[in-house]
């Protein structure tokens, strides 16, 4: 059965799969804080559409309470443990099933499991959270087995961590001019890629939002991650297929070898 990803931007995905739809990391925003939507439309209202959202840590680029308001009652929520006490926005969010997970924890959705795997990145909520929340990745598990990473860095046993994988959502970048640790660029998202071996990937985490102010401070760093990407896998991973998508463009990556 094929999976459709759709991306419509930052880390936010549509991930059908069995017929059930999994979103990730919303963000429905034109301006959050500091930072600006520079490239893409705003997801229409039926990008809020899915039967389970995934919330990958706290960050609020990340766990945005209002894109989260959008979403349907009934929808359900999964974050990592911990969330309702260092957010306490989502508590308010009462139409919602929220369920809150560690790294190792499934839940099931129709006919899809989605399995909590391990991050390395700053989860908890900023500026002044405390480190009580596991920033997360996810794997959707239905006719393939689609790994949505949230921010990560590369870390020892990654591969293992994950398991076997047909689709990779890896980050690429970030929102500013340098990324920190936690964080893959592309080169440190094609050597994951080889780690991982899917049978696809698609680059997200870049491309969108920018700070205020800054469209001249190295550019590259906004408009180049995703080709980067496409070119580094080429040499890293050279038998996953990379689909380099445009702001709402929806893909069926090939996941059966």
């Amino acid at each position: 059965m094929a999976v459709e990803v759709t991306w419509w931007g930052h880390a936010t995905c549509t991930v059908e799969d069995s017929g059930v739809r999994v979103l990730t990391d919303p963000l429905f925003a034109g301006r959050l804080a500091h930072l600006r939507r520079r490239r893409g439309e705003l997801p229409p209202p039926a990008a809020a559409v899915a039967d389970a959202v995934v919330v990958s840590h706290l960050h609020s680029d990340h766990l945005h309470l209002p894109s989260l308001a959008r979403l349907s009652p009934g929808t359900r929520l999964i974050v990592p443990r911990g969330a309702r006490r260092a957010v306490p926005g989502l508590r308010r969010l009462d139409g919602l099933r929220i369920v809150e997970v560690a790294p190792g924890d499934e839940v099931a959705v129709g006919d899809v499991r989605v399995r909590a795997v391990p991050a390395a990145h700053d989860g908890r909520r900023l500026p002044v959270g405390p480190h009580r929340s596991p920033a997360l990745g996810f794997v959707i598990h239905g006719g393939a087995r689609t790994y949505f990473a949230g921010d990560t860095g590369l870390f020892d046993g990654m591969a293992a961590e994950v398991g076997p994988v047909d689709v990779a959502l890896l980050p690429v970048g970030g929102w500013g001019p340098f990324l920190g640790h936690g964080h893959l660029d592309p080169e440190r998202a094609a050597r994951a890629l080889a780690a991982l071996g899917p049978r696809s990937a698609v680059p997200v985490h870049y491309g969108t939002y920018w700070p205020i102010g800054m469209d001249a401070v190295r550019p590259h760093e906004f408009h180049s991650p995703g080709d980067e990407f496409v070119r580094k896998a080429a040499r890293r991973a050279p038998k996953v297929a990379v689909h380099r998508l445009a702001h709402g463009e929806s893909v069926r990556p090939e996941v059966f070898r």
